[in-house]
């Protein structure tokens, strides 16, 4: 179970000695707005490839809301999304005492969100290729993506940031690739 960072008795031990969340669970999930929003409404849980887990979970989510959502929405929805995931990966790192945990996937999904976006309109195939060139680059982390990851890595909102950054960056190369393979 999640236990905030303020002691609830003169006794428990503090945040700093107790060991970092490495494996959560639904109960730490659901105890802060942050948690549910940067585990991917749990799809951050997976025990396998959370990060894939996560991108599957922006996809599907991607799908269902495209029939309804302008350019303007998904500029808005995006937009939001990285200010709100920001803060909520910066709390949920805090809260776990770890830096850039694989399960905080929020940074997938608001990325693999633009990535999508910003191919449409293209069909299952088009949307495959971009999944496999998006983890690709969010997996292997060379070039700009390890400068973000490595730039970046701690606690606070500069922690928070780096989340976020080095997605954003394997997002520029799927869609620098995805723009040569067209033209």
């Amino acid at each position: 179970m999640f236990e905030p960072d303020t002691p609830s008795s003169p006794t428990a031990p503090p945040a700093a000695a107790r060991p970092p969340v490495v494996r959560p669970t639904w109960a730490f999930v659901l105890a802060h707005p942050a948690h549910f929003i940067a585990l991917g409404a749990g799809s951050g849980l997976s025990r396998f490839a959370p990060g894939t887990a996560g991108t599957l979970w922006a996809w599907a989510a991607f799908v269902v809301l495209q029939p309804f959502m302008s350019d303007a929405a998904w500029a808005t929805l995006i937009g939001l999304g990285t200010l709100v995931g920001w803060w909520a990966c910066t709390v949920t790192a805090q809260h776990m005492r770890v830096a850039d945990s694989g399960h905080i996937v929020w940074d997938e999904v608001v990325a693999f969100w633009l990535v999508l976006w910003l191919v449409s309109p293209t069909g299952f195939w088009g949307q495959l290729v971009a999944f496999a060139l998006f983890r690709f680059f969010d997996a292997v982390k060379f070039g700009p993506m390890a400068w973000a990851d490595q730039t970046f890595k701690g606690f606070g909102a500069r922690g928070g940031f780096g989340i976020l950054l080095d997605d954003f960056a394997a997002a520029l190369c799927t869609l620098l690739v995805i723009a040569f393979w067209k033209y």
